[in-house]
Order: C-alpha cells, then structure tokens, then sequence
C-alpha cells in the first residue's frame, strides 16, 4: 500500500515509529502534544496488522486512555518501518 493511502499524516508516523523504538509508552495526548496528530490509533493498528510490529497495549483504567510501547522483546533490528519512517530502520533513531 503506498504513503498516500496510510491516512496519517507522514510526521505522525516517523513520530509514532520513532517514539516506539526509543522505548517510550505512548498515548493519543502525547502524540497531539508533540505533532499534532489524531490518528494514532490507526498507525497502531497498520504498524501491527501490515508491518508486524510487536505493540502492546494498556489502559489508565477501564476503557478508558490507551498506553501503546514496543514488546520489551521485539527485536528492532527486524522491524519493517512505513515509507515515511525508513529512515530509522536504517539507523537514526533505533535503539
């Protein structure tokens, strides 16, 4: 599927991708507060269910905030990144 079909805008996934990889819990506010974005959930959903990333999920309560952060296991080196985050594939960024 090419960039132009991913709905996100191309910041908010090298931000997402790049948050993920340095270790960080994640949430929707944080993604907001840092690039303005609204559809972290979907980047979540495609960086699963496309591109095979190991993401776990937690709630601040029931139903409520969700907190996204890599598997502690996930060996990012095997990560596959979205057209727009490549570049932390090839080194900037990983851990």
């Amino acid at each position: 599927m090419t960039q132009a079909h991913f709905y996100s805008k191309p910041t908010s996934v090298y931000w997402t991708c790049k948050a993920l990889t340095e270790g960080r819990t994640i949430s929707q506010l944080t993604q907001i507060q840092n690039v303005k974005g609204w559809r972290l959930g979907a980047i979540i959903h495609r960086l699963r269910w496309e591109y095979g990333w190991p993401i776990n999920t937690e709630y601040s309560s029931p139903g409520q905030i969700a907190l996204y952060s890599l598997a502690p296991d996930a060996d990012r080196s095997k990560l596959r990144f979205p057209k727009s985050a490549k570049a932390l594939g090839a080194g900037e960024g990983a851990v």
